[in-house]
């Protein structure tokens, strides 16, 4: 898959008649040594293993902005594995620890960090609209210590339904899977379902609070013969893709998901932003907030580019046939 896209050094010695003395020069280089290295706290309802990936494109942001983990900044990880409800005790540990930043990874955890700090600057990336669910009061002039990056996912659950309905012609009905803790769950369910009415399309909300609830929500959708589904950009749902993906198959169902990433794991259809991208965005604000900014001076930011992906390894094997309109117009193909 496609991937987008060294620190000034401290120095000036303290003269006495335009000479650096020894004494200064020896001092001055104690102080440097042992200055304190700042800390970055990194808040995240997946799993070390699985965010692999977008953790490194976040160091590649920080490493933009002048700052390298290990060497002049330090990273405080805290994964949660889809355990929501940890997620508050996780923030303030990493407030305890005295960061001077949280990465909040996923609306969920950036406002669990929000509700404890009014201080420490936080840095989120969010697929729930950040306004409607609090994280900021405008997106152009956050206010306050949080700003971060849209992935705008719910705005785009139209366009996906519009390309479930062109790979399903005669599709009467979807699923749509939701987390009880997902921040834009209810309001990304209602929008989905009037822009179904419009077209034709029931769409069947289906809640879960666990990893098992995944496996029980799909032997619904097949128990009332619905062929098509659809995955929010929840990050508790792309910890576990694989499954995901591989239920999907194994039901033959026309599935399309949120980020790239499903589709190279075997999905059959995706639509949205980078979510790499997102969280190098994160690490860039987060090294400018290092560098002095402050999180009210950086405007949240909004993607312009939208990728659609189409395996066609999975459509075979779903017996799916893209239709020529998708063909044309795809920014991948996975073969």
């Amino acid at each position: 898959m496609r991937r987008r896209e060294f620190i000034a050094a401290l120095s000036g010695a303290i003269t006495v008649g335009g000479w650096s003395t020894a004494a200064d020069a020896q001092s001055q280089s104690r102080a440097v040594a042992e200055a304190p290295v700042p800390a970055i706290g990194f808040l995240s309802v997946r799993s070390q293993d699985d965010a692999a990936a977008d953790a490194e494109a976040f160091r590649s942001g920080l490493l933009q902005a002048g700052y390298a983990e290990g060497r002049n900044v330090r990273i405080e990880y805290r994964w949660r594995n889809g355990e929501y409800d940890r997620l508050p005790a996780l923030a303030q540990d990493l407030i305890q620890s005295q960061v001077g930043i949280i990465a909040a990874f996923g609306p969920v955890p950036a406002l669990a960090a929000k509700a404890l700090t009014t201080t420490i600057p936080i840095v989120f990336t969010s697929s729930a609209d950040p306004v409607r669910s609090g994280l900021v009061t405008s997106l152009s002039r956050p206010e306050g210590n949080v700003t971060g990056v849209s992935l705008l996912a719910v705005d785009l659950g139209l366009k996906r339904l519009e390309i479930l309905h062109q790979l399903v012609p005669n599709l009467a009905s979807i699923g749509f899977i939701v987390h009880s803790h997902y921040t834009a769950a209810a309001s990304e369910a209602n929008e989905l379902e009037t822009a179904g009415r419009t077209i034709g399309i029931q769409v069947r909300v289906l809640t879960v609070g666990s990893d098992a609830g995944i496996d029980n929500a799909f032997d619904t959708l097949v128990g009332q013969d619905i062929k098509a589904l659809m995955i929010p950009g929840d990050a508790f749902f792309n910890r576990v893709r694989p499954h995901l993906v591989e239920l999907a198959s194994r039901h033959r169902l026309a599935a399309i998901y949120p980020w790239c990433e499903y589709a190279a794991a075997g999905g059959l259809v995706s639509y949205g932003t980078s979510i790499s991208d997102g969280f190098r965005q994160v690490g860039v604000y987060a090294g400018k907030i290092l560098s002095g900014a402050r999180p009210s001076e950086l405007p949240v930011l909004q993607p312009t580019k939208f990728e659609l992906v189409i395996n066609l390894k999975t459509a075979k094997a779903v017996g799916i046939a893209i239709p020529p309109t998708l063909l044309a117009c795809p920014d991948e193909v996975v073969e």
